[in-house]
């Protein structure tokens, strides 16, 4: 199994580009908000062009799991082609427990405490745009961080197994 997590792409069309050679052979795809709109408090990002964004998701030829980020607004909800959880994600592949948050609501010790509660195994969240992979209480934390803005290198992880 292939999953691809990416986080915070506002609506550009360029930085989606950039990700698609890595869907190749992927089973689903995991999104940890602000897909659509690039928010007040970002620059305009390259290659904005949400809706071309949107028929893009619309043609992917597998599921996609994705959370409301904060800059995700009523009428992305509304063109989007698959749910925007809010304000978490969750489910079940594999006997493993994945948990995608878009990662402005919980700290870091709520994001434990609910981690720990729900037994989950992999938790995923964006928002900050800095990627980060780490482990506390016997769980993994990973923030893809941001294709379209990032704060430290290009975002995507590939999880494989």
């Amino acid at each position: 199994m292939k999953i691809v997590v990416i986080s915070d792409t506002h609506g550009s069309l360029d930085a989606w580009k950039a990700i698609v050679p890595f869907l190749d052979g992927a089973d689903m795809l995991f999104h940890c908000g602000d897909i659509l709109y690039h928010g007040p408090r970002n620059s305009m990002p390259s290659g904005y062009a949400p809706g071309s964004l949107v028929e893009e998701l619309a043609r992917l030829p597998f599921p996609v799991i994705a959370a409301r980020g904060n800059c995700d607004s009523d009428v992305d909800r509304s063109v989007c082609p698959f749910p925007l959880a809010s304000p978490f994600a969750f489910t079940v592949m594999d006997g493993a427990r994945f948990l995608l948050t878009h990662g402005d609501i919980y700290n870091e010790e709520e994001s434990l405490a609910l981690a720990e509660r729900w037994n989950i195994d992999l938790f995923m969240s964006g928002h900050t745009h800095i990627a980060s992979l780490s482990s506390r209480g016997g769980r993994t934390f990973l923030n893809p961080g941001s294709p379209t803005l990032p704060k430290n290198f290009p975002g995507l992880a590939i999880i494989e197994g």
